[in-house]
């Protein structure tokens, strides 16, 4: 059964850093285009950063330069290292495929809340 768990989220002061983890069993994160994604509370989910099935990256314009997606492969793990946080970066962040039809069942999310 495919599963993503999502981890790492917390209480931030603005200016600060967080790494999430996506890890999955059922899911090879090498072989599938991955990406995370993020929900504030009022708004609909967005996808913030993906790995594409070129290998590429994307970032949304609201995250460039700011986040980062990395994948380690031994670890079937990917993370998104967030730097220079801001509080409208606060939102559950959840980790799925970048294409609708081909997400998986989504995880339970990390809570990321960014203090002023």
């Amino acid at each position: 059964q495919v599963q993503l768990v999502e981890s790492g989220g917390g209480l931030v002061q603005a200016g600060g850093s967080l790494r999430l983890s996506c890890a999955s069993s059922g899911i090879t994160f090498s072989r599938n285009a991955i990406g995370w994604y993020r929900q504030a509370p009022g708004k609909q989910r967005e996808l913030v950063a993906a790995f594409v099935s070129s290998g590429s990256t994307n970032y949304a314009d609201s995250v460039k330069g700011r986040f980062t997606i990395s994948r380690d492969n031994a670890k079937n793990t990917v993370y998104l290292q967030m730097n220079s946080l801001k509080p409208e970066d606060t939102a559950v962040y959840y980790c799925n495929h970048p294409l609708p039809l081909l997400r998986w069942t989504w995880g339970q999310g990390t809570q990321v809340t960014v203090s002023s």
